[in-house]
């Protein structure tokens, strides 16, 4: 199956290096199906969180991914299969700097921490966009990945 994702992340990239590097990974993702990236203006976590939460209502059939520092940790390749097996368009979402509302938390399918490190919103996009291409790759059998 073709990959469907969608990622709506609060605030936008300032740094121009890193966001040249997210147009980089959003390039190559699409070789392996629709990726769409939607910014939600900044203010407080509560008032994104009413905008994501108006955005996630017209995505019924939708899985969400909120990434959270609480949320589940996976390797790569594991991530990779988890991804495989979800049979519907994924959701990721990306806070700003103090985080996800918790009602956007609790309207997610699952919560997802990428490290046990803090980052910040601008690099979890990164780093967000690096592992969805290697999960891509890993599946598809290339060669980015090394184990």
């Amino acid at each position: 199956m073709a990959m469907l994702v969608d990622i709506l992340a609060v605030g936008k990239l300032k740094d121009r290096a890193l966001q040249m590097r997210c147009d980089e990974y959003m390039t190559w993702l699409g070789a392996y199906g629709k990726i769409h990236l939607e910014t939600v203006p900044d203010s407080d976590p509560n008032r994104e969180g009413s905008v994501l939460l108006q955005r996630l209502a017209k995505e019924r059939h939708a899985h969400v991914i909120a990434l959270a520092e609480e949320g589940r940790e996976y390797t790569s390749v594991d991530f990779a299969h988890h991804l495989d097996g979800i049979q519907s368009k994924v959701i990721f979402i990306i806070g700003g700097p103090c985080g996800l509302s918790p009602e956007v938390k609790r309207q997610s399918n699952e919560l997802w921490s990428l490290s046990r490190l803090t980052f910040t919103h601008e690099m979890a996009r990164f780093l967000l966009l690096e592992q969805l291409f290697r999960a891509q790759n890993i599946l598809h059998g290339g060669h980015y990945h090394r184990e």
